[in-house]
């Protein structure tokens, strides 16, 4: 017999995991006696937050749980930052710790909480102890099975260290895995009908849709309706597509567009208030939502139709069902009044971060197609997010909900590790760099060929400008900054300062073929 540490990763590696991010420790060493005799591969964090965050990335590149392996005490509330962060972005995150046994009657302990299991829970689906080896491998089946069944949110198993070390026979085999919720008959019926019998139907597609995303072209062109997507939902229309409005949802001037629509249609989308920056889409038609999530559902208005179910296989099936009774039908929708509007969007944005939409540009023609791409909380994400348009969905990943600072680099370190061969990017502030510059070291000892741009402009300018917009006189918005490039050299990473767009082109393709990671600073006086 094992003990219990050595036979969660056995059962982790035959439940199909094949990376664990953490970082060992006293408390959790149990955890890592089987983990090479798995023949599972270990990416050692610097920080307990980096680890989670991986976690998050790696699961963002392949729709697979990101497991992270943590200690007791600081090193979860270390990593519950990320979990937030996974939580508020519907990433399948497993975060497995090791537990005091006994908080109550002892006083003083190493890494002590007054209640470890409730902190995790604030910010995970579900947060549970495990006292036994059968009750440890249930849980994990629970999270793996809900990862698949419903709303993929991040869960949190602790076993005490006892328990840990205990001897433990294997776990049972893999059980049955449920399938997402489906959309019933009479509702793909009755969403066809609202379509094709709207004059101007109107269609939002969030992240959720991704599963979709093949028949969304065909499913635009049969119903002559116009589209948006949300930030987390890029790439699921493809670049110029007719009658598409982009990503600019957040515009304030979207909701006039909402308004003129008959019909609007969201797919796989919250509209929270990350996503519109407005109380209410602007939308007086009623509505069809289509969700894996009932509290998603609960939010429709009287005369709106709520549509359980997974959003791909109910795009996919519109796609059969509508010319199957009808022919393409004509645009709805007036397609320069369309162009129109994205082009004034544009140039709004051009006004409001000067500067940066040509660097985005830039970058956008030196990118490859497959490449993925993280971003952090950075005016350049914020303006790319809009004027950006991804050729494919899934290859732009954002701190949208938590908005957490420091979340590219880690993140992009497991997409990294997820694609090997493939190219990624990373995009953060010089600010937020900062967050998680030490995840460097990480990335140098795996030899990421991991481009870091970081768009320095001295300062946390978004803040300072909300100052201003407020009539505050700018206070502690800007920091002194250490000079990134040697400190990249310093971690073994190469480093480039390019002083044009060209030369930041260059030393991007010039980054994907190195053996380490590469920052690449950029300044807003970059032409």
């Amino acid at each position: 017999m094992a003990t219990l540490g050595s036979e969660i990763s056995h059962m982790l590696r035959m439940r199909g995991v094949e990376v664990i991010f953490g970082i060992p420790g006293v408390h959790n060493v149990e955890l890592y006696r089987g983990i090479e005799e798995a023949g599972i591969t270990h990416v050692l964090a610097r920080h307990e937050q980096g680890a989670a965050f991986m976690a998050d990335g790696y699961a963002r590149a392949t729709g697979k749980p990101g497991v992270c392996f943590l200690i007791t005490g600081p090193g979860l509330t270390n990593a519950l930052t990320a979990l937030g962060q996974a939580y508020s972005d519907s990433v399948p995150v497993l975060a497995v710790t090791s537990c005091l046994d006994d908080t109550r009657a002892m006083r003083g302990q190493l890494h002590q909480m007054r209640d470890q299991r409730a902190a995790a829970e604030t910010v995970c689906a579900w947060s549970e102890e495990a006292r036994s080896p059968g009750q440890a491998y249930a849980l994990i089946d629970r999270a793996l099975s809900g990862f698949e069944a419903g709303r993929a949110r991040p869960c949190h198993i602790q076993v005490p260290i006892p328990v840990l070390g205990g001897q433990a026979d294997p776990a049972p085999p893999t059980p049955p895995r449920p399938a997402l919720p489906q959309a019933s008959a009479d509702d793909l019926r009755r969403v066809v009908d609202a379509v094709l019998f709207a004059r101007k139907p109107l269609f939002l597609f969030g992240g959720g849709a991704r599963g979709g995303a093949a028949a969304i072209p065909d499913l635009l062109r049969q119903t002559g309706a116009a589209s948006f997507v949300t930030y987390a939902g890029r790439g699921l229309v493809p670049p110029g597509t007719p009658l598409f409005f982009g990503s600019y949802l957040a515009r304030p001037d979207s909701a006039r567009v909402l308004a003129e629509a008959d019909l609007v249609v969201a797919i796989g989308t919250e509209l929270a208030e990350v996503d519109l920056w407005r109380d209410a889409p602007g939308h007086t038609c009623p509505m069809i939502r289509i969700d894996i999530d009932p509290q998603m559902l609960a939010q429709a208005r009287a005369g709106d139709l709520a549509v359980l179910g997974d959003a791909g296989t109910l795009l996919r099936a519109m796609a059969i069902a509508i010319p199957a009774r009808s022919w393409d039908l004509p645009p709805k929708w007036d397609a320069g009044q369309v162009a129109a509007a994205r082009n004034r969007w544009r140039a709004e944005i051009e006004a409001e971060r000067p500067g940066l939409p040509p660097v985005i540009d830039a970058l956008r023609t030196a990118l490859p197609q497959d490449a993925m791409v993280y971003s952090d909380m950075t005016q350049f994400a914020y303006a790319a997010k809009e004027i950006w348009d991804m050729s494919r969905p899934g290859h732009w990943h954002h701190p949208y909900g938590f908005g957490t600072l420091g979340y590219a680099l880690p993140a992009a370190i497991g997409g990294a590790v997820a694609r090997p061969g493939t190219p990624t990017l990373a995009i953060l502030g010089d600010y937020g760099f900062q967050y998680t510059v030490q995840e460097l070291g990480t990335a140098v000892e795996l030899g990421l060929p991991l481009p870091i741009l970081i768009w320095d402009n001295g300062k946390l300018a978004e803040i300072e400008e909300s100052m201003i917009r407020s009539q505050i006189a700018p206070n502690a918005v800007v920091a002194r900054n250490p000079d990134f490039c040697a400190l990249a050299r310093a971690y073994g990473a190469r480093a480039a300062q390019p002083g044009t767009l060209v030369e930041m082109q260059a030393a991007l393709r010039e980054a994907f073929e190195a053996s380490v990671p590469t920052v690449i600073r950029v300044t807003p006086g970059i032409r």
